[in-house]
């Protein structure tokens, strides 16, 4: 997994590369730094294709104030070096303008992290900073000084995010984070009221958290590690596709019994690599490792689900706008999402924390799929191509309910329908 060790330039291309490539900015838009220990200010250039940039592109602006480099520092620099200056705990920076953001900061709001349990905690304390031009000493100012004041996310006023952190990997973390943030907060507000997290709620997360006894890895052998690649082959494919986020998202593969394969905590679902995955064997996790949190819950179901060899948390967007609102969701749309999807109950929100053994026990055939109000949608399934099929089933038909409002009334399948489709394909009631 990339890491901070890489050196400056390469840390940059990266992250550029992989913010141009989801969409997060624009061929000239948005600007990356990193701060050395010498004071040094490594940041992307200015004028040069974000498509098309090569380590030796980075340019590095000494703490003397020379430049190193055959471009010019981006035309924001000076918000960067004052950022620092102010903030000298602060090691790496990202700005750019993702769509959904970039509204936020049209309407001069801050995206609400409360909608899920874990994005507070991810995205901190967010400010805002008033409008000033573009590369000006006034902007930098401006943002400076609400980052002065402990915080390490800035809205710009119709401009886009300015997010700090310890290194450019977590800086990109927050900044992706807050970027969902804001489009789930859009897509939902497009079917109703968003509801917020309480401290109550809070709290329950709070009180839930566990770890398991370890146990010592008995080596991987030959078929263990081809399905731990095919797992990290579908959580990185998730991630491509908006289904996972780099700190969110969970899969679980059963091996034998109760035995299983799970997402770690906190390591990056982009670069998630086939040894970093943890075995559970008889409610021990392998030494030396952290399993997802919602680790219980995936236990409970392979205890009591003998048909599920497949588990997935996740939050993409489009069906979580559901889960945040009170609007149902009806699977009722084409024959191949209720095929794969059947009814789609909606649990409570503590219904992983508080009773994992009794939502296990709802997953039936017949419900392979549910909604957590403003936590997740778990979808289970007789293997990992399943599982993961219905998941895109999932999100596919809620953006096509979001947008088929927009045109006119949804108009479910018929309930005689629903009939044939039952019969053709066997379906269980």
């Amino acid at each position: 997994m990339p890491s901070n060790e890489m050196q400056p330039a390469q840390q940059l291309l990266l992250l550029m590369e992989r913010i141009y490539r989801y969409g997060m900015t624009t061929t000239s838009g948005g600007n990356l730094s990193i701060r050395g220990a010498d004071g040094d200010i490594w940041i992307t250039p200015s004028g040069v294709d974000k498509g098309a940039l090569t380590a030796e592109d980075m340019v590095c602006v000494q703490a003397d104030g020379s430049v190193r480099g055959k471009h010019k520092p981006s035309s924001e620099f000076p918000f960067h070096r004052l950022i620092y200056e102010t903030r000298p705990d602060l090691r790496a920076i990202v700005h750019a303008h993702p769509p959904a953001l970039v509204s936020f900061s049209i309407v001069r709001r801050i995206p609400d992290t409360r909608l899920l349990p874990n994005e507070r905690l991810i995205c901190g304390r967010i400010g805002m900073a008033p409008y000033a031009l573009p590369g000006s000493e006034e902007l930098g100012r401006n943002i400076a000084k609400v980052f002065g004041e402990g915080v390490n996310s800035v809205m710009l006023e119709n401009h886009g995010v300015v997010v700090g952190g310890q290194d450019l990997f977590e800086a990109f973390r927050v900044f992706e984070t807050l970027d969902y943030c804001a489009r789930l907060e859009i897509e939902a507000s497009r079917i109703g009221r968003p509801t917020l997290l309480t401290d109550e709620d809070y709290e329950i997360v709070k009180k839930s958290a566990l770890s398991l006894p370890a146990h010592r890895s008995e080596g991987i052998d030959a078929s263990e590690l081809e399905i731990r690649r095919t797992m990290c082959g579908f959580i990185r494919r998730a991630y491509d596709q908006g289904l996972f986020t780099s700190t969110q998202g969970t899969f679980s593969q059963r091996l034998n019994g109760t035995d299983f394969l799970i997402t770690p905590y906190g390591i990056d679902r982009k670069y998630l690599q086939p040894e970093e995955l943890v075995r559970v064997r008889n409610g021990t996790s392998e030494e030396g490792k952290l399993p997802s949190q919602s680790v219980r819950f995936h236990q409970a179901i392979y205890e009591q689900q003998k048909h599920v060899d497949s588990v997935i948390l996740a939050h993409p967007p489009y069906i979580m706008a559901f889960a945040v609102t009170d609007l149902p969701f009806d699977s009722r749309t084409i024959p191949e999402s209720y095929i794969l999807l059947r009814g789609m109950p909606k649990l409570s929100f503590e219904s992983l924390y508080n009773e994992p053994e009794e939502t296990a026990a709802l997953f039936k055939p017949n419900t392979p799929i549910a909604i957590v109000r403003n936590n997740c949608i778990v979808v289970t399934g007789q293997g990992l191509l399943n599982t993961f099929d219905r998941l895109e089933v999932a999100e596919y038909s809620a953006k096509s309910i979001l947008s088929a409002r927009a045109l006119g009334h949804v108009a479910p399948i018929e309930d005689d329908e629903i009939r044939d489709l039952k019969q053709a394909f066997k379906l269980e009631d």
